[in-house]
């Protein structure tokens, strides 16, 4: 998958998120639930990339696993990653990082701002 297929899959993830939006600012798209920003996508120099949260230590495995995994394009290098097309990265992938973000950053929110229970949202029986 090529950038432009990773940006327009991880756009279309969001479609699913209870209460997630998008808000458009020159040269980056955020995506916010609560206020909260859970994915940015830009495009880097000759790239287009998505940035999302992610746990610290899923963050270290995924960045080991993956080159097209590495720490978040000017945010905080423990707690975010930046993903780009290519190499490893495909479609469930993408979704599966998506839908992580997001309850991360849900279960950030105070309970009552919470859309969705962020401990059972998105998980696979």
């Amino acid at each position: 998958m090529d950038g432009r297929e990773l940006q327009k899959t991880a756009d279309q993830c969001t479609v699913e998120l209870p209460g997630a939006f998008l808000e458009q600012r020159p040269d980056w798209d955020l995506y916010k639930v609560g206020g909260k920003v859970f994915m940015l996508m830009t495009d880097m120099p000759g790239h287009p990339v998505v940035i999302l949260k992610a746990d610290p230590d899923d963050a270290t495995a995924l960045r080991h696993q993956h080159t097209d995994i590495t720490p978040g394009y000017h945010m905080n290098k423990r707690h975010w990653i930046t993903v780009e097309g290519g190499g490893t990265v495909d479609e469930e992938l993408v979704k599966d990082l998506v839908t992580d973000s997001y309850r991360l950053v849900v279960g950030g929110l105070p309970r009552a701002e919470q859309p969705v229970d962020p401990h059972a949202y998105g998980r696979r029986a």
